[in-house]
């Protein structure tokens, strides 16, 4: 993608001699018929069964181990703890599960990572049916699935394209979305009833259970419908030259300058969840279900509607941040549970529209043979700014109260966007346009692209 249009997926291809491979930059379907086109591919099908049944799973253990550690220890920042040791992982050796997806066979990745998941879990379902739980426990093991998830992440990003081809890559990236946010939906909601009813044992058995499914779906693929692009040669400094990539398409950059804020600030949405329903509304596990639930519910909204998105821009990437921002800035004034659920829906739908925006916008942008290497950046800056926000954000729960925790929360990626919307406009890639001879709410405030 040109430094002249950073924000609108063009039908050309985009060259970059000498480093990368040429891309397809395609438009996105319009019709109807075509949200869900990717479905029509079998390997793809195959895929979104596993993903959607990980999914469930995984929503289950988060929720049952941070609730775990708070009933074990008494204290949000333990689970802030729990949060940060899992992405921290993913903050410090990020980039080197990139050069290994650009690198390596992509599917071989995800076997070996969704293997050592189910190990994982195997043992926090010994440890915690067996009663000899202690939090320490679950600090080690979120820390080793932190570094399962360096592996899995960019080598997943990067596999949905093999899946489905550059033609079909924003609709499959919608609809893995999509299939997470329903997964955040059913999984919390069971594990809310599984706390209450059996404990959160069970959750990790059920998680060990879906890593072998998706073992057994990524087996069963068939590899002559991969497509497959050259692996990247061994060189020295595969790393430096992925970071100069993403600097270099401003397109990718001020997408993951926008992640940077919304991941440290705004996405430890478990930990806050966890305080308003234990601290604010004494809701209990099944109030902390329901919480997750609703946010879920907005959203897969989000997501669906993504799958229906026209243009790719990066102003849509913008502005959706400020939205999402601004709506937990006003769920925090809420004064009862049921308003503040209503609030933290549409919280989750402007949240789904900036990460799948986001994601797509990053992984067009960027050609197959880097793409690895760019995706871990991106992914380390989305993950690992949940690690610092998970810490940063237990802390500020119990020691500032959820309410005034939640505002900043939301104020400062609102503010980001506010200050990146400015520096775009300044550069002539966003104008503002005001008028005020013929009012109409449509005209009083537009944001145009050049």
């Amino acid at each position: 993608m040109s430094a002249a249009a950073p924000d609108a997926a063009t039908d050309r291809e985009v060259t970059d001699p000498g480093v990368t491979a040429p891309i397809s930059i395609v438009r996105a379907n319009k019709g109807f018929k075509d949200t869900f086109a990717a479905f029509a591919i079998r390997n793809y099908r195959y895929f979104t069964m596993a993903h959607f049944v990980a999914v469930i799973a995984l929503w289950m253990q988060r929720i049952a181990q941070d609730w775990i550690v708070l009933q074990l220890s008494g204290s949000v920042t333990a689970v802030g703890i729990t949060v940060a040791l899992q992405f921290a992982p993913t903050l410090l050796l990020g980039p080197w599960g990139g050069v290994l997806a650009d690198r390596f066979s992509k599917r071989a990745l995800l076997v070996i990572a969704q293997s050592a998941a189910g190990v994982l879990a195997v043992v926090m379902a010994v440890l915690s049916l067996s009663g000899a739980l202690q939090v320490w426990h679950v600090y080690l093991v979120a820390f080793v699935l932190g570094l399962v998830t360096v592996v899995d992440q960019p080598a997943r990003q990067v596999f949905v394209n093999e899946l489905v081809g550059p033609v079909q890559l924003r609709n499959a990236i919608s609809i893995n979305s999509s299939i997470f946010q329903l997964g955040g939906m059913i999984g919390p909601a069971i594990a809310g009833i599984m706390l209450t009813a059996v404990g959160g044992g069970w959750a990790f058995v059920v998680n060990a259970v879906a890593c072998v499914f998706t073992v057994t779906m990524l087996a069963v693929m068939k590899g002559s419908d991969l497509v497959r692009s050259a692996p990247a040669p061994r060189s020295k400094g595969m790393l430096a030259e992925g970071a100069r990539y993403l600097v270099r398409k401003p397109a990718i950059l001020y997408s993951t300058i926008m992640a940077s804020f919304v991941a440290v600030f705004a996405l430890s949405l478990p930990v806050m969840m966890a305080a308003f329903a234990d601290h604010v509304f004494n809701s209990g596990a099944g109030g902390y279900g329901l919480l997750n639930t609703l946010v879920a519910v907005g959203a897969l909204i989000g997501a669906l509607a993504s799958t229906r998105r026209r243009e790719l821009r990066l102003r849509s990437v913008v502005i959706s941040a400020g939205a999402y921002g601004a709506a937990l800035v006003v769920a925090a004034l809420m004064p009862s549970m049921w308003s503040f659920s209503a609030v933290m829906v549409i919280a989750g739908f402007a949240s789904l529209m900036f990460l799948t925006g986001a994601n797509q916008l990053v992984q067009i942008s960027t050609n197959m043979q880097i793409r690895g290497r760019v995706m871990s950046l991106y992914v380390m800056v989305l993950i690992g700014g949940q690690a610092l926000g998970g810490l940063l954000i237990g802390w500020a729960a119990e020691h500032l109260g959820p309410q005034l925790t939640l505002l900043l929360s939301g104020s400062v990626p609102a503010l980001a966007a506010l200050v990146v919307g400015i520096i775009l406009a300044r550069r002539g890639e966003l104008m503002l346009k005001v008028n005020l001879r013929f009012w109409r709410p449509a005209d009083v405030l537009r944001i145009v692209q050049r």
